[in-house]
């Protein structure tokens, strides 16, 4: 691939971080990202809802702010009524406004399975930047939903999962990460990252590797959402858990138990926030995340000097 020689791409695909970034002056850049996913739910509106939050979320993921909106469509027009295509749009079009954002525009194809997402452009100041790669020694890793929802959605699909917990992962999926990025302004953010398809071994691990550090996550700490370890122990997985094994196994201390090793691997749709910032500022940070409404926020762990291991789970 050929070198790419722009001193204004300050962000680019090296450190596999969540949008590239481009400055265009002293005071302004744009981030430019795109995401698109298959059906989580037969509920088009709530589909376009999840799949723009999660696009959105890869902005927020480098402290930005989202400006404008492209949707990305594939739909089997001969398969599908309309009215579900509209529902899709509708969805995706409420979480954009309530990005702050305006929908600009899109793109559709003829498919034979439904998929839908987003090309977002942002803003952020050059340097405000949040990556992937500037975790410090000595600070605490705060996580700002919880985890599970690969797995619950697959067994939803086998009628495995209560009501109860399925609105309940269908609900945080749907969340913006807007309101836990801008709180995280008001601190210094060394590193961050969005909880996306690799699980969160994969994503903690790109922080762990591009900082040169070992991130130490304490499972006890971290939240889940209900019922996603009882699907592991049901024999229920997903399509992904194994590869997203293989791609971090040989830099990653898992624990014995069989079960939180799955949900260490299992693939996220709109997950939460990975950020990793000082200890001295980790616990009122949580606390405003909680008065800000983010009420699964939790500190998770700790970054100390690399060790034999990229992510040691204790």
């Amino acid at each position: 691939m050929p070198q790419q020689t722009d001193p204004n791409l300050l962000v680019g695909f090296e450190t596999s971080d969540d949008a590239g970034v481009y400055q265009l002056n002293d005071t302004q850049a744009i981030v430019t990202t795109a995401d698109f996913i298959t059906p989580p739910t037969d509920d088009p509106r709530l589909f376009g809802q999840i799949a723009a939050a999660n696009a959105l979320s890869d902005v927020y993921a480098m402290g930005g702010q989202p400006l404008t909106c492209l949707n990305l469509l594939a739909f089997p027009a001969n398969k599908l009524r309309q009215e579900i295509l509209h529902g899709i749009i509708a969805g995706a079009a409420e979480k954009i406004l309530e990005a702050g954002a305006v929908l600009a525009g899109g793109h559709s194809i003829e498919d034979e399975e439904p998929k839908f997402g987003l090309a977002v452009t942002g803003v952020v100041h050059p340097q405000k930047i949040w990556r992937n790669n500037g975790a410090r020694v000595g600070d605490v890793l705060l996580l700002t939903k919880s985890l599970g929802s690969g797995v619950l959605l697959n067994a939803n699909l086998k009628g495995w999962v209560s009501q109860e917990a399925i609105e309940e992962c269908f609900r945080q999926l749907a969340i913006l990460n807007r309101v836990a990025a801008e709180t995280l302004q008001a601190f210094n953010v060394h590193a961050a990252t969005d909880i996306t398809g690799f699980g969160l071994a994969g994503h903690a691990l790109e922080i762990a590797q591009g900082s040169k550090v070992t991130i130490e996550i304490e499972t006890k700490k971290l939240p889940w959402l209900p019922e996603a370890a009882v699907m592991y122990e049901r024999g229920m997985t997903t399509g992904t858990n194994q590869a997203n094994r293989k791609l971090v196994e040989d830099d990653v201390e898992f624990p014995a138990q069989q079960v939180m090793q799955e949900l260490l691997v299992d693939p996220q749709t709109s997950g939460g926030l990975l950020v990793s910032l000082p200890a001295e500022e980790a616990e009122r940070a949580m606390n405003q995340l909680h008065e800000a409404r983010v009420p699964n926020a939790c500190l998770i762990g700790q970054v100390i000097p690399r060790g034999d291991k990229g992510i040691r789970f204790l």
